[in-house]
């Protein structure tokens, strides 16, 4: 893996895109999953894709699962979330790179390009959205994941974002602006 800045991953997108679609894949790295969404062939939309378990033994079969992903999604490269605010040393930080360490001494993603993108309050927000559809516990975590992959991704090149949640029990649409004013009036 090889780490790019973000206008570069951007820049080399729109490049390949001009020969063949290519995507990108976004990644909500956690402790125990790591929450995956998928952009259209335009790059304008993100959708939830899956959420795979981790664990220390299993960073092999993950490689191996993004190495599908690339092939069957045409993925230009993954655009993973990042807490850039928080204090130096930051548990979820480590986590992140860990988590690139570990799949970089697989050998199996060497040419595959990653930047990083704020995550910070990723999670919080879709959790704000969610919380009102009293969804099993382990259902709410794993939608949380997908949805907070989706908001990572969908960020990066896009100011007012649209975030869509299909499929929980019913279908929302926020921008990342109203979102934002949400949590202020519910604080």
């Amino acid at each position: 893996m090889r780490y790019v800045k973000q206008m570069k991953l951007y820049h080399d997108l729109l490049k390949s895109n001009e020969v063949k679609k290519s995507r990108l894949l976004g990644l909500d790295v956690g402790d125990k999953y790591v929450g995956l969404s998928v952009s259209d062939v335009n790059n304008k939309i993100a959708s939830p894709l899956s959420v795979l378990v981790r664990k220390k033994t299993n960073i092999d079969l993950m490689a191996t699962d993004f190495q599908i992903l690339i092939s069957n999604l045409s993925l230009e490269g993954f655009v993973i979330g990042y807490p850039f605010d928080r204090h130096k040393g930051n548990p979820d930080a480590v986590q992140v790179k860990l988590f690139i360490d570990e799949l970089k001494k697989t050998g199996k993603l060497e040419n595959v390009k990653y930047t990083f993108w704020d995550e910070c309050f990723t999670s919080k927000n879709v959790e704000f959205l969610l919380k009102p559809l009293n969804l099993h516990p382990v259902q709410f975590k794993t939608v949380i994941d997908k949805f907070a992959a989706v908001g990572i991704l969908q960020n990066p090149w896009r100011r007012d974002t649209w975030i869509l949640l299909v499929g929980v029990k019913e279908v929302k649409c926020y921008t990342t602006k109203m979102i934002h004013n949400l949590h202020e009036l519910s604080m």
